[in-house]
């Protein structure tokens, strides 16, 4: 079974783009995250005409995610986060599918940081923490994947120094990130690639995607009763080189049912 996740950075916008990557790839299920599309919006039709089935939790001008599912049942578990009912944020849903709990996440920015965007980044990481210690009590399988907006450690930036400001890298955030693996958490690239580079995103400017200078900041996480079914993992880094492209690169795993 083939997972994969894919910040399209606008679907409407990146819609033959996101398609064409579908039909190439062929994943059964897939995490998206950064719609920018009200849930009217979603572009349903589409998705089905390319064979897949389809939940989402949209949001005028940003943020969205959705989960999309290729010939499997997607059984919707939850949609937001508890512990703050003034959040309006679209960025967490959460479904069964193959018998796997799938959580798609979304997790902001931060920046600028000091700041209340970064005060909001943790106060959110908090609760999505929290809520992942409840669904490892459940001892179900779990994948938690989207774009943590997280750069866990030196080897997954380009020239870290230029980062140590930044929300994505400050302490605080992989002091959070770190956290959460402590759980009990496994990262997927990570385990089986401990030592490459590996990048998810590349800005538009300064021909990062040209240079390879890059973020890995697109994750998935699995919980023990998935450690072992992770047959393979990585990135389609040429999809970031497409024409009106987004600036993440999809990536995937591969588990065995």
């Amino acid at each position: 079974m083939k997972i994969a996740t894919y910040n399209v950075n606008g679907i409407n916008g990146r819609l033959p783009v996101l398609l064409k990557w579908l039909e190439e790839t062929q994943p059964d299920v897939v995490c998206l995250q950064e719609l920018k599309a009200p849930d009217e919006k979603f572009p349903l039709e589409a998705i089905n005409d390319a064979g897949y089935n389809a939940i989402w939790h949209g949001q005028k001008s940003w943020n969205g995610v959705a989960i999309l599912a290729k010939g499997l049942e997607i059984k919707e578990l939850r949609r937001g986060l508890d512990g703050d009912p003034d959040d309006l944020h679209s960025r967490y849903i959460e479904a069964e599918i193959n018998g796997i709990v799938i959580g798609c996440l979304y997790l902001p920015n931060g920046n600028p940081a000091p700041g209340p965007k970064f005060d909001y980044k943790l106060s959110w990481f908090e609760r999505f923490t929290e809520h992942a210690a409840r669904l490892l009590s459940y001892n179900v399988p779990v994948v938690l994947a989207g774009d943590y907006n997280v750069i866990p450690t030196e080897r997954d930036a380009y020239k870290p120094e230029r980062w140590v400001e930044d929300a994505l890298f400050r302490p605080e955030t992989r002091q959070a990130f770190e956290k959460l693996l402590a759980q009990g958490w496994t990262d997927a690239i990570r385990k089986l690639y401990p030592d490459d580079t590996i990048y998810t995103f590349w800005d538009y400017f300064r021909n990062a995607y040209g240079r390879n200078a890059g973020l890995r900041i697109d994750h998935f996480l699995l919980s023990p009763q998935m450690n072992d079914r992770l047959k393979a993992a990585g990135v389609d880094r040429e999809v970031r080189g497409w024409e009106k492209t987004s600036d993440h690169g999809p990536v995937w795993i591969e588990v065995e049912i």
